[in-house]
């Protein structure tokens, strides 16, 4: 079982270098978080780096990067783990965050606020001075190791009071805020991602800023750069660039027929 939980563990071990470009002190914190025992909570925008960088922390501290997306229906047992029957015999079974406490991993919770409330419970020994998880079916209580991080993010703009996170769940954390880039830097990212030239990828970071203005006029949230570097893939693969941003950026930001028309406007005035 050891043999197979070290199989597990070397899957999530990021080898490559992702491409990430610091905005501010980001990694400096982070990394003091790290040497401090300290869990970190990202929050911003939807597309803007935030699990980009928890990648590129990983790789920068060698740790394997263990992410679980949370959601609804995501229980205790989801992290901690169960037992499987196997060939007529309980077996137990580690969940992602039980993984990661033993062999030392970095573990994320993708929008830690989508996750039922018994179950965000859970984190909250490990995010203290105790660094501990319970196992409750195992009458087991893991101590994480130093080498161990715990990481969440949430999209504070886009929660609904109902799924805010707990201040005794919040005070836990170092916190990072993150945001879209400023535009010169986004304009390297969606080149460099994207595939595309200077030019394109300047004008489609344009696009993006001119949504990111329609707040007020029912658009939940402006184009990500993931929206953009995507919309420039497409493109880069021989789609044309009205298509592209169509397909890549404009369906997926709304439904509204009349913001749809709005954008699609706004992107043909700038290609």
């Amino acid at each position: 079982m050891e043999k197979l939980y070290q199989q597990r563990i070397e899957e999530h071990r990021i080898t490559e270098e992702p491409f990430y470009i610091t905005q501010g002190n980001e990694l400096d914190i982070a990394l003091a978080a790290y040497t401090n025992q300290l869990p970190i909570l990202l929050k911003g925008p939807t597309g803007c780096g935030k699990t980009r960088f928890m990648q590129y922390l990983a790789w920068k501290l060698k740790r394997p990067l263990i992410t679980v997306s949370c959601h609804d229906d995501l229980s205790t047992s989801d992290l901690v783990g169960r037992y499987l029957v196997k060939r007529n015999e309980a077996v137990w079974v580690d969940g992602p965050l039980t993984l990661a406490v033993r062999h030392g991993a970095i573990c994320y919770l993708d929008e830690i606020v989508e996750a039922r409330k018994d179950t965000t419970v859970v984190i909250h020994p490990l995010g203290d001075d105790r660094r501990e998880l319970p196992i409750e079916k195992l009458g087991e209580i893991l101590t994480a190791p130093p080498t161990f991080m715990l990481g969440v993010s949430y999209n504070p703009g886009y929660q609904s009071v109902v799924k805010d996170l707990k201040t005794s769940t919040r005070q836990r954390f170092v916190s990072l805020a993150f945001d879209y880039p400023e535009k010169e830097l986004e304009e390297k990212i969606v080149k460099k991602e994207g595939g595309v030239d200077s030019g394109l990828a300047a004008k489609l970071v344009k696009l993006a800023l001119m949504t990111r203005g329609l707040k007020d006029s029912g658009l939940a949230e402006g184009a990500s750069t993931r929206l953009l570097i995507q919309a420039a893939q497409l493109h880069n693969s021989g789609v044309p660039i009205p298509e592209a941003c169509k397909a890549g950026i404009i369906e997926s930001l709304t439904d509204d027929a009349q913001l749809i028309a709005a954008i699609e406007d706004m992107a043909e005035a700038l290609f």
